[in-house]
């Protein structure tokens, strides 16, 4: 008992400080679950041997990956899943899955590497939609249109893969796979029916769980883990994979309470962000063999590139070719896109799953985990530096330099100064004022014709990307503050 109070005390110290340590960080570029991964990396068995990574640190790591997928789950809106961009995320990943069986079976590489199996393929897939929700929040996207795309996509880069290792990776004949589906499926289905009707019909157990909830009985709290380890150890009967289970206990508690309920969500989240969580992502990182990875550089960097190409390229062009319905602009496309790269903790549980009956090999499954890590980290970083890229609109100075070469600093410096404009609405605001009074007083000089016409352009710019969010500049002339994609 000791070392296990010893191993989770590290744990929680390491999940305590990654916070302060990624506010402290120039720029904030390095998401909180990145540090937690390399914290885990670097004390677990392969590391310093600090984390011993029993039984009980071993059950928390499964209740802290069922916590993460069942917030995942529960973020998905189902009108939204059976919406038109719904639809199209799902078809995005039909093509993924089909890209992915095509790369992996027919590349040499992936052979040669010993990992042309179906567990490959799918983690190929993924998007790790319950990393990126807290990311989402912490750099408010939530809410806003490359928000609402990345968790339309990526709830399908997410489910998609669940729903495949059920299928795909079960050891049973096919139709005996499609039975325990249908089993579990109707135990789900059960699961939601019950509180709906009672919540319909107003019953007394219903009120009287809604009006304990927030005393000490905390009924609605209880009542939800009673659902997902219910759902999780259903799984485990099942032989199943527990994230199976998670995810349908996320997903009928948002069946169950669509409009969402506050006081629940941040029970959820204290107990799921401020404990378990963290427990699963420093778990997942001891779980790196480091020198393993350091020994197939090659395998790393393929696995990551193949991410991008099989991943993020469909989903560009499924956002490019939907333009019309989600009229989202070139770089908003390439952000989105990025993040639904992102991915983990479907790689983790893959990769075990593998691993545990022996069509992968260990230090293989520590690299395609580390690469995922990495994505963790990657991917935001290089949707900010696309984003910042493009407020510079490089192609127009491009065109603009071609037309007058002589004027090449000229234009690059104005480029850059309409992009800290609309960093800095407030003093665009001030330099607009100024000079509608130097118009009505004595006219404009040549510097403020210059400075007249960079305001000009930079409002051209801001009325762009307000009609992109569906706002008219008419009567909107101000961006939301969490529409700009932060600096980092």
């Amino acid at each position: 008992m000791t070392q296990e109070l010893v191993s989770l005390t590290i744990i929680m110290a390491v999940a305590a400080v990654s916070p302060i340590v990624a506010q402290l960080i120039p720029g904030r570029f390095i998401p909180q679950t990145v540090l937690l991964l390399a914290a885990g990396a670097a004390l677990g068995p392969y590391g310093l041997g600090i984390i011993e990574v029993n039984d009980a640190v071993k059950l928390l790591n499964e209740l802290g990956m069922a916590f993460l997928f069942l917030l995942a789950g529960y973020e998905i809106d189902p009108k939204r899943l059976a919406g038109h961009q719904g639809k199209v995320g799902l078809l995005t990943w039909g093509i993924t899955l089909g890209l992915a069986w095509l790369v992996v079976t027919f590349l040499p590489f992936f052979t040669k590497q010993g990992i042309n199996g179906v567990a490959t393929v799918i983690a190929l897939t993924t998007t790790a939609l319950g990393t990126l929700m807290p990311i989402l929040k912490e750099r408010n996207l939530e809410g806003t249109p490359i928000g609402d795309a990345i968790i339309s996509y990526g709830t399908w880069g997410e489910l998609g893969p669940i729903l495949a290792m059920a299928i795909l990776l079960s050891t049973r004949t096919g139709w005996q796979t499609m039975l325990v589906l249908g089993a579990f499926l109707a135990i789900c289905l059960l699961c939601a029916m019950l509180p709906t009707k009672a919540l319909k019909t107003g019953h007394r157990l219903y009120r009287f769980l809604t009006e304990n909830a927030n005393t000490s009985s905390q009924t609605l709290m209880r009542l939800t883990t009673f659902l997902l380890i219910f759902l999780v150890t259903i799984s485990a009967l099942f032989e199943l994979d527990a994230v199976l289970g998670a995810f349908a206990a996320g997903f009928i508690l948002r069946y169950i309470i669509p409009d969402g309920s506050k006081s629940l969500e941040m029970k959820l989240e204290g107990v799921g962000y401020g404990f378990l969580i963290p427990v699963f992502f420093v778990v997942s990182g001891a779980a790196i063999n480091v020198r393993a990875v350091a020994g197939r550089p090659a395998l790393l960097v393929a696995f990551i590139v193949m991410l991008m190409l099989i991943r993020a390229v469909p989903v560009y062009v499924a956002l490019s070719l939907d333009k019309r319905e989600n009229p989202l602009s070139s770089h908003h496309r390439v952000t989105v896109a990025l993040y639904c790269t992102t991915a983990l903790p479907i790689i983790v549980a893959v990769t075990s799953l593998a691993v545990k009956v022996g069509t992968m090999q260990g230090d293989t499954a520590s690299t395609l985990v580390a690469a995922g890590a990495i994505t963790v980290f990657l991917m935001p970083l290089l949707g900010s530096i696309t984003y910042q890229v493009a407020d510079v609109h490089p192609v127009t100075a491009v065109r603009e330099i071609a037309h007058t070469p002589s004027d090449w600093r000229t234009i690059v410096r104005e480029h850059a100064q309409v992009r800290a404009l609309l960093h800095h609405q407030d003093r665009l605001k001030r330099m607009a004022e100024t000079l509608e009074s130097l118009e009505k007083q004595e006219g404009l000089n040549g510097l403020d014709s210059r400075r007249a016409e960079l305001v000009e352009r930079a409002r051209l710019e801001i009325d762009r990307q307000l009609k992109e969010l569906g706002l008219d500049p008419q009567l909107t002339t101000q961006l939301p503050h969490n529409y700009r994609y932060p600096k980092n």
